[in-house]
């Protein structure tokens, strides 16, 4: 059977799927600080760990929501 067979994503992904996954360069993926997986000497992103990645960036107006009320609050 050939990746291209596969019908679910792989678990472990090497950095072109990471980033390629995430939206990004492989250069910028690099930069993100995200930890890798260890097997047989390859360095792999874990898909979980890409998604939470993913799920902890801020939504779009966010950011500015969050410090507005740091502001209300003297923070």
């Amino acid at each position: 059977m050939s990746r291209a067979d596969l019908s679910f994503a792989p678990r472990l992904l090497p950095s072109p799927i990471a980033a390629a996954y995430l939206g990004v360069s492989e250069t910028k993926l690099r930069t993100l600080g995200i930890p890798r997986r260890l097997l047989d000497g390859k360095k792999l992103y874990d898909r979980l760990t890409l998604d939470a990645y993913a799920s902890g960036l801020p939504s779009e107006g966010e950011a500015d929501e969050v410090k507005a009320c740091d502001k209300a609050f003297g923070l």
